[in-house]
């Protein structure tokens, strides 16, 4: 069975994700205490009982959404291992794995290209340095629905805007400082787009005004060890995947304040033949996001136990 692992991004986050896992779970407990150890503060009550203001900060959601999605992976690899025994290991090796955004990181663990522990510094370095960024760099992001993408690429450029992410087919994100992002809107509007709507975030993450977090993120990234990923990563700069520990280090420095290209990686895992997708984390965004791309795509959410053990009883019938 072709399949591959997705993990969402940035916006995924709620008050007490998670938890179900640490119920249910000595692996996910270990890892979440290993996680306050790590970072040196409790990011476990913030994930558990928020509150939810100080969870959605850049600095703090990008390391939760990153610890609760690979805790989940490891809740999903444990509970098949221990009831397939042999039969696990093929379902526990995807055909390709992707992130959106800081999802990426997430999939890079699942691929043995970046420790658990470096990824964790990792996500908790890069919401920092792109928080510091925000503020330096005052800017907001709007998701235009119903344009072409040539042509919303040809109204970022009269306005100043800049395309931050191509998500799905008319469903694409746009950043920039506030005047431009406005006059983007009103333009696109006016071409007859569908909405416009204004994103709340802190600043104009995958634009320009992020380069001084790129920078700062490729100074820490030097001391960081990158390994061979054990499958197909995608990037969200390329679409397309590298084995090459520099070239990977480079795609998630430039990740950063490029586009993101999730449609691109969504339609490239199908290029390899991947029509099944578990989606591995919070939230259910990136299912909603494939069944815009393609509806006969088959996604199964990995969030609580419950989904894990919905997820076993399939592929137990399906073998069957």
């Amino acid at each position: 069975m072709k399949f591959a692992y997705i993990f969402p991004g940035q916006g995924t986050q709620f008050v007490g994700m998670g938890h179900d896992l640490y119920e249910h779970f000595s692996l996910a407990k270990d890892l979440f205490h290993r996680a306050n150890e790590i970072l040196k503060f409790d990011i476990m009550r913030l994930c558990f009982f928020g509150p939810i203001e100080e969870l959605t900060e850049t600095k703090n959601c990008q390391p939760a959404i990153f610890l609760t999605s690979v805790i989940t992976l490891r809740c999903l690899e444990d509970y098949l291992s221990a009831r397939l025994k042999d039969r696990a290991q093929g379902l526990l090796n995807p055909s390709a794995c992707g992130g959106l955004s800081l999802g990426e990181y997430s999939a890079l663990v699942a691929a043995g290209s970046i420790s658990f522990e470096d990824g964790l510094l990792l996500v908790r370095r890069r919401g920092e340095f792109m928080e510091e960024a925000a503020l330096d760099n005052k800017g907001t992001m709007s998701a235009v629905v119903g344009v072409e993408r040539d042509e919303l690429e040809r109204i970022a450029a009269e306005s100043g805007a800049e395309i931050a992410n191509i998500n799905a087919p008319n469903q694409i994100v746009i950043a920039g400082s506030i005047d431009a992002v406005e006059k983007a809107e009103k333009i696109a509007l006016q071409k007859g787009a569908k909405k416009a709507i204004r994103l709340n975030v802190a600043g104009a993450f995958h634009s320009s005004l992020m380069d001084s977090a790129a920078k700062k993120l490729m100074v820490y990234f030097k001391d960081t060890p990158v390994l061979k990923p054990n499958f197909t990563v995608l990037s969200n700069v390329s679409a397309y995947y590298s084995f090459l520990p520099h070239e990977i280090k480079a795609n998630l420095i430039n990740q950063v304040n490029h586009t993101t290209l999730w449609l691109d990686c969504v339609r490239t895992m199908i290029d390899l033949g991947i029509t099944r997708f578990l989606e591995i984390g919070p939230g259910k965004t990136l299912k909603g996001i494939l069944r815009k791309i393609d509806p006969n795509l088959a996604v199964h959410n990995i969030e609580t136990f419950a989904d894990i053990e919905i997820f076993y009883n399939e592929v137990l019938s399906e073998e069957e």
